[in-house]
């Protein structure tokens, strides 16, 4: 990623918006990336005969991300909401392959 300009030191609206958008793209290629690792996911419980859900995990990762949300000052509510929302849509991606649906 390129080095962004601190939002400190953008002087116009024009400036401000080109930042969000370089940040946007690089989210969505870093949860692209992250699909990759669920597909492999997928295929290695597929090997241990495991579930696509494993609620202790959902959980572990939903606070993982509150915990890093709160140490950048995020709101962990905001953060927990959304990481339920692309966990579940992760397991329902493993769970078409794996065929529990």
């Amino acid at each position: 990623m390129t080095k962004l300009t601190p939002p400190q030191d953008c002087q116009s609206m024009a400036e401000v918006r080109a930042e969000i958008d370089r940040m946007d793209r690089e989210l969505v290629r870093m949860l692209a990336q992250r699909a990759g690792y669920i597909d492999r996911a997928t295929a290695l419980k597929q090997l241990n005969g495991w579930p696509a859900r494993i609620p202790e995990r959902v959980e572990e990762v939903v606070m993982n991300a509150r915990a890093a949300a709160d140490g950048q000052g995020l709101d962990p509510d905001l953060i927990e909401s959304l990481w339920r929302q692309l966990v579940d849509w992760s397991i329902a991606r493993e769970a078409r392959v794996i065929r529990e649906e």
